[in-house]
């Protein structure tokens, strides 16, 4: 077995209504007396009521540009080095969130994140994925060094756009079958692989039980222990599965044909989520887990998660298609590669499409 480098955690988390009110308190402890707080435009709105008037701790500001580039980070790097910032403080989404994260790494400078989505796990993890100026990804990386602080008020996140919360279901409950897949098949796992594949294990569960109340909070803004225990299932299990599980812990099946499916254009408006959430159906074709196939097709259609390639955007899917997506989701650095079920080839994707396509519409007919 490789070596698993463990990230395990940022240095203090808190979730508590009102806990932005500790946050100078918490910087001061740090001996942070000038930061810079990073920002989106819509983050900034939703994050601005709950955000507490400081008197000890000097602040300035920076609106990022939406992107979190390789020219954003170099920005936001030149930034820091011509001020004396003690610390960043990230406020917003994971791309805002993954730009302090590569700022700071650069700059030497610890952080802060206050994530104002309940939708994917970079508060809890010392990665960055990084984009081109257009949105095109180029490469992830991972730091040294976790946020100092991570803080969360539910308040904030549980009046965020519903789509991006169902979009983060489904990627996070992709952490329990792309890490399965890899696990299951190590018989004398490392303490380390344990603790990833039990928050892994706890995601899929947390997620099946709790998401339907979760969604009905978001869609009133009323704050419930379901809103709580998914949002919690997102960033904190989710981060600890990569974190613990380090390559074990990644991406696998399912994101290979989320990678796939971008190559068609009718995909584009897609969340990340959704289309990993198609993916998972498809790698589960590849498994021939049709059980697991079964309990979850009634689950996505209750949140809204797309079963078939329609509920991406497509409108007519040929053989053509399914071999273009299986064809990019195959390419030799695809994490396709990783799972243990012998050689996997374009041929084996598109059939794994197609059955999946064509049980869901035996499935409608019932």
């Amino acid at each position: 077995m490789e070596n698993i480098s463990v990230h395990g955690a940022p240095s203090e988390y808190i979730l508590n209504e009102g806990v932005l009110n500790q946050l100078e308190a918490k910087l001061i402890e740090r001996g942070f007396q000038n930061v810079l707080i990073v920002h989106g435009i819509k983050s900034w709105q939703a994050a601005k009521p709950f955000w507490p008037q400081f008197t000890r701790v000097t602040s300035e500001e920076y609106t990022y540009g939406g992107e979190c580039s390789l020219s954003q980070v170099q920005t936001l790097k030149n930034i820091v080095n011509q001020s004396s910032y003690d610390a960043l403080i990230a406020v917003g989404g994971g791309k805002v969130l993954d730009l302090v994260k590569a700022a700071s790494h650069l700059t030497h400078k610890p952080f802060v994140l206050i994530p104002t989505l309940a939708s994917n796990c970079s508060p809890w993890t010392p990665i960055s994925v990084l984009y081109d100026d257009s949105g095109a990804y180029i490469r992830f990386e991972i730091y040294p060094e976790s946020a100092s602080l991570l803080l969360i008020e539910p308040k904030i996140q549980v009046q965020a756009p519903i789509n991006l919360l169902i979009a983060g279901i489904g990627d996070t409950l992709a952490k329990w079958y792309e890490a399965d897949v890899q696990m299951a098949v190590i018989e004398n796992k490392p303490v380390p692989l344990e603790i990833s594949y039990y928050a892994a294990k706890q995601c899929k569960e947390i997620l099946l039980a709790y998401s339907e109340g979760a969604i009905k909070a978001a869609e009133t803004g009323l704050l419930n222990d379901d809103f709580i225990k998914v949002a919690e299932a997102i960033i904190v299990l989710g981060g600890m599965v990569g974190g613990f599980g380090d390559q074990y812990g990644r991406i696998a099946g399912a994101h290979a044909i989320h990678n796939g499916l971008t190559i068609l254009e009718e995909t584009h408006h897609a969340l990340h989520g959704e289309k990993v959430a198609y993916g998972i159906l498809v790698q589960l074709v590849l498994e021939e887990k049709w059980d697991e196939i079964d309990q979850l097709i009634p689950f996505y259609q209750k949140l809204r998660l797309p079963v078939t390639m329609h509920n991406l955007g497509v409108q007519h899917i040929t053989e053509e298609v399914i071999d273009a997506v299986a064809q990019k989701a195959v390419i030799p650095e695809e994490s396709i590669h990783v799972m243990p079920i012998g050689p996997i080839n374009s041929s084996r994707v598109s059939e794994a499409i197609a059955t999946l396509e064509n049980r869901v519409a035996d499935i409608a007919l019932l």
